[in-house]
């Protein structure tokens, strides 16, 4: 059983966690995720988050899959190990801290919320995303955001400290995408493909060059208000990852936006 230190946690919502694997003190969540299914991590994860615990430490993730899919609220995951892919898919809210890289998925159409990953993540990332953050410290597989989108004041970010893969951005309706690439070499170039493939919203903001333009993207020159929306994003991925922001806001930026916003209309009958 559970080890409740706070009196505050409710002993009958602790119950419903029946898991040898955790304890809670101070309103602080630890799990020992080692031989767990994904279902069971996820139940008690959804469990615990009723139970009105604030933070919740992971150990010893070993790709489960769907951690903090539709999770709600005020509460922050920090991940030991390896979460496998649609990390923190459909989320609403919830801040999720992955000490390492993460798999394929992550940020799968999440309404609200952040997600930081000390590491790289793998394909899709930020797949349909309509809402909060990814800060990722190291590189992104393919097609990395596609379908992101925005409404009004609901904007989407990802921040990629490294490079992505091919097909970024592919069928981008809104959102931004910052790539940021410290850990290119000296000529400092993206070198990729299909870059913004069917892009029809949205911007990309790049750190240096890239290479590989789909037909429905276009490059143009950073404005003043680009600078005042790219650097409180700066701001956030250098306090996570220990960067000296001034040093990464003082380069050389590059815009990327679609050249339509009906690339297709052609193929309508409207």
């Amino acid at each position: 059983m559970y080890a409740v230190a706070n009196p505050s946690i409710n002993n009958a919502d602790l119950a419903k966690i029946r898991s040898s694997r955790c304890t809670v003190d101070n309103e602080i969540a630890r799990v020992d995720s080692s031989g767990l299914r994904y279902r069971e991590l996820n139940r008690i994860l959804r469990d615990l988050v009723a139970s009105g615990v604030k933070r919740i430490e992971l150990y010893n993730v070993q790709g489960q899959r769907y951690i903090g899919t539709s999770l709600g609220g005020n509460i922050e995951i920090v991940i030991s190990g390896t979460p496998g892919n649609d990390l923190g898919a459909f989320m609403d809210g919830p801040k999720i801290h992955v000490c390492g890289n993460a798999q394929d998925g992550c940020g799968n159409t999440m309404n609200s919320g952040e997600i930081v990953v000390n590491g790289s993540v793998g394909d899709i990332p930020g797949y349909a995303m309509r809402g909060g953050r990814l800060f990722i410290k190291e590189n992104v597989g393919y097609r990395a955001g596609i379908h992101m989108k925005e409404y009004g004041s609901q904007i989407p970010a990802m921040v990629v400290g490294g490079t992505p893969g091919d097909f970024l951005a592919e069928y981008m309706a809104g959102g931004i995408i910052v790539l940021l690439g410290l850990n290119l070499e000296h000529d400092k170039i993206h070198r990729l493909s299909h870059v913004g493939t069917g892009m029809h919203g949205g911007r990309i903001y790049v750190r240096g060059e890239i290479s590989g333009l789909g037909k429905e993207a276009v490059v143009k020159e950073i404005t003043d208000q680009d600078i005042s929306m790219l650097q409180p994003l700066i701001e956030d991925f250098s306090r996570h990852f220990d960067y000296d922001p001034r040093k990464i806001i003082d380069s050389e930026f590059l815009k990327i936006t679609p050249n339509s916003d009906r690339p297709y209309e052609k193929l309508y009958a409207y």
